[in-house]
């Protein structure tokens, strides 16, 4: 999410002086204009070197669109700084939930004036129907060959879509998140959990423990057209079988299937949950920020999440939250966890594309964004190895647990995309209302992987 993932985070609670709220089109879109220049010393010796000059914003006035989710406060900070450290552009910014963002890409990105840049869901469809450019150019003028493969490889695919993980590149990560589990330590204290749970079993006891203790063991959303219990579902898939085949699947590799023994386990072991009452039980009529706002409410002992709500608990619940990584089925097993950049590409018709290119190299190498990236998003800020990881200076704090975590999932090689972004339909056409009538008990675990692998071969056939 984050995430990997990639849902809608509890709503903004900060804008600056140069940001001011807009009317929309509609009630469900904020529409941001944040005056921000991008133009340096630096920037205006580089327009003056010539047609080889590395791409930037130029030193004239330019207005660049750029369309967000919803209640992540990083892209606009990030945004803010950018305005601190040069001199005149206008960014025209869109919000809307990660739902709609996913089902907007193709009408947006295709439309009379796209986005120069954009969040993005799983891009192989735009990338096969010429609505991203490729920024193999980029690559080279900025010298990305110098970040680690692994960071790029997610968004690189070849001009037909699929299969992903190799050939041009196409969007980019303005940081590199990591999910797991965040546990309330006052409930934990109340219902008598003095560790975290390291294996599987550890956990069901501690949820049933919770259960008996007159403590939701799990607050989780999973209403509206996101669903939220994919994050327990693709922990457990990759703790009862091994992460590749799950990669595979997402990546759209031949022959590739979700509908497998150990992952019919994983979702039986999550019905399991569902039937001994271990949700909140208005899950399917919860969104992510009212999952956020029970949490901090003490209305829930776990949350399955990513390290993006880690700045933001550490100053709403300052000391009450810790973090684990999913337990494993036995002691001692390599870590897992959905790892996956937070997306962003340029429209193949921007008009602004260099400055968007000039945008996310800033974010990556320079040593303030990367601050923010850390602070504000919880998350890794990825670009160069040689850079440093600004780590938080108070020891235990809640970030420094989530970049801890990756460090163990990394050396481990555990990290997962998420199954959420197999096709650009598969998570609000298939997952969502599926995992949803799982938790109606309308559906079975495994109608629940065999419609979703049926839709999946449609929807890989199709282009999506």
């Amino acid at each position: 999410m984050q995430e990997p993932l990639e849902v809608a985070c509890a709503p903004l609670k900060r804008r600056r002086a140069r940001i001011h709220l807009l009317a929309g089109a509609s009630l469900a879109t904020l529409v941001l204009v944040a005056t921000v220049v991008a133009s340096s010393a630096s920037g205006a010796a580089r327009a003056g070197a010539g047609a080889a000059a590395t791409p930037s914003c130029g030193t004239k006035p330019v207005t660049m669109n750029a369309y967000v989710e919803t209640g992540f406060a990083v892209p606009i900070d990030l945004m803010n700084l950018f305005h601190k450290q040069y001199p005149n552009v206008t960014w025209k910014i869109r919000q809307d939930a990660f739902a709609t963002l996913t089902q907007n890409a193709p009408l947006v990105l295709s439309g009379p004036n796209p986005p120069d840049m954009m969040r993005l869901p799983q891009v192989s469809g735009l990338v096969k129907d010429h609505l991203l450019k490729n920024l193999d150019g980029y690559f080279k003028a900025f010298g990305w060959n110098k970040f680690p493969p692994s960071q790029l490889a997610q968004v690189r695919m070849p001009a037909a879509g699929r299969p992903r993980g190799a050939g041009s590149l196409w969007a980019f990560g303005l940081n590199y998140s990591l999910t797991g589990v965040f546990y309330n330590k006052t409930l934990a204290a109340k219902v008598g959990m003095t560790s975290a749970p390291t294996t599987l079993a550890q956990l069901d006891a501690l949820l049933a423990k919770a259960k008996a203790a007159g403590v939701t063991p799990i607050v989780q959303f999973n209403g509206g057209a996101t669903g939220g219990l994919l994050f327990p579902l693709q922990q457990l898939m990759a703790i009862y079988g091994p992460p590749a085949p799950i990669n595979n699947w997402i990546f759209q590799r031949a022959a590739a299937n979700i509908d497998t023994a150990s992952n019919l386990a994983a979702a039986t072991h999550l019905d399991g949950w569902i039937k001994a009452g271990y949700f909140n039980s208005d899950a399917n009529a919860t969104d992510y920020p009212t999952m956020m706002s029970k949490f901090q409410h003490d209305e829930g002992l776990l949350i399955f999440d990513g390290d993006w709500e880690s700045g933001n608990l550490d100053k709403l619940m300052p000391g009450k939250v810790g973090f684990f990584l999913m337990p494993t089925l036995k002691a001692g097993a390599a870590h897992t966890a959905m790892s996956a950049p937070l997306t962003y590409g340029i429209a193949a018709k921007a008009k602004h594309p260099d400055c968007a290119a000039f945008f996310f190299n800033w974010v990556a190498t320079n040593p303030a964004a990367r601050k923010v990236n850390v602070s504000v998003g919880g998350s890794n800020p990825g670009g160069p190895p040689s850079l440093p990881v600004p780590v938080p200076k108070k020891k235990g704090s809640l970030i420094a647990q989530t970049l801890a975590a990756g460090g163990v999932v990394a050396a481990q090689n555990g990290a997962m995309d998420f199954i959420a972004n197999a096709t650009g339909a598969i998570y609000a056409q298939s997952w969502t209302p599926e995992v949803q009538k799982l938790f109606a008990g309308q559906e079975t675990p495994a109608n629940v992987l065999t419609k979703v692998q049926s839709d999946y071969v449609q929807q890989v056939k199709s282009g999506g």
